[in-house]
């Protein structure tokens, strides 16, 4: 991981923090649908808006929060605070998009009975789930339009989405966790063959 480095002295370090913890908890408080909805907002943040990280490094960040024990959000909080700001800046970031949905779950299940009853929450969540749909949607086709084009990616990413398909049809259950312990150890095998391969050729 390569940290990023902030503006030399006290003043630099603590608007790079501040930057942190606003984004995070800006990101927090505006996400439904957890993780991976949340992937979108990072990238436009980060990315698109701040420039603290391009799509390669974005790619490889969402790869390592979702492939690490974890909730996703939690990890990539993790990752982008420390690559910019160190331990404190993921002590930071981890901290600030956690506090949103901490508030907000503590209110609810102080009123969680009277909250379900409430008719206009009930309308409200039936339009946010259709959002969520849409954020995770864009998400997985932004990654997808800045994935490397090769042979090996486009050939595990067709094998992982038929075999889903067909899992989801004939009801069979495979957890996610197989699809990345696969993928990742066909990713080593064939940069290690590749690489054997060079060796020979020079």
């Amino acid at each position: 991981m390569k940290k990023k480095q902030a503006p030399p002295g006290g003043d630099g370090k603590k608007n790079m923090l501040w930057g942190l913890f606003g984004s995070f908890l800006k990101i927090g408080a505006l996400t439904f649908g957890g993780g991976y909805a949340m992937i979108a907002l990072l990238e436009e943040e980060f990315v698109g808006k701040k420039k603290w990280m391009d799509r390669e490094e974005f790619l490889d960040m969402v790869a390592i929060a979702e492939s690490t024990p974890g909730p996703i959000a939690i990890n990539a909080a993790t990752y982008i605070g420390y690559s910019n700001a160190g331990v404190w800046g993921a002590l930071v970031a981890t901290a600030a998009v956690c506090i949103p949905s901490f508030l907000v779950i503590y209110c609810i299940s102080l009123y969680f009975d009277r909250f379900l009853t409430i008719p206009w929450v009930a309308r409200a969540f039936s339009g946010i789930r259709v959002c969520v749909v849409y954020l995770i949607a864009s998400a997985g086709l932004k990654m997808l339009r800045g994935m490397k084009k090769t042979g090996r990616n486009l050939t595990l990413m067709i094998g992982v989405m038929v075999t889903m398909l067909v899992f989801s049809l004939t009801a069979v259950r495979f957890s996610t966790a197989y699809y990345i312990l696969i993928c990742g150890t066909v990713g080593i095998v064939g940069e290690t063959l590749r690489n054997m391969r060079g060796g020979r050729a020079a």
